[in-house]
């Protein structure tokens, strides 16, 4: 892990653990790369580029959470919080270094919020469920 590279977002919050049925390590620290802007304008998301000052309050209070199938099971999460768009934030384990990290922040439409959570591959969020 090149550290002078990172920025220190906030620790992971066993809750999304227990809400999405991920096993992500509790308590490790989530990073961003200095070059995460970079990646959103090349991936045509830099509209959401204001929304990477949210990414503390994303992480500990998503509305809904969920895994994404297509990846190797327990690598990564899902997290998306409603603002005037539809945010999600993807969170991967970095295996070989061992650390969490923001893979990636897009808006994600309403009709798909509702699809994935008619699927179950999201879940409602809320500090009071268990």
């Amino acid at each position: 892990m090149n550290s002078e590279n990172l920025i220190e977002i906030c620790q992971y919050n066993e809750k999304l653990n227990e809400v999405s049925g991920a096993n992500l390590p509790v308590g490790k620290i989530i990073y961003r790369s200095v070059g995460l802007p970079i990646h959103m304008r090349n991936r045509g998301h830099g509209r959401y580029l204001p929304y990477i000052d949210k990414l503390e309050e994303i992480l500990q209070s998503p509305d809904y959470v969920g895994v994404n199938p297509n990846e190797p099971p327990n690598s990564s999460i899902e997290p998306v919080k409603r603002y005037d768009d539809n945010i999600l934030v993807g969170i991967k384990l970095d295996i070989e270094n061992d650390y969490l990290y923001v893979s990636t922040i897009f808006g994600i439409q309403e009709q798909k919020i509702q699809r994935r959570l008619h699927s179950h591959r999201l879940k409602e969020f809320n500090i009071d469920n268990s």
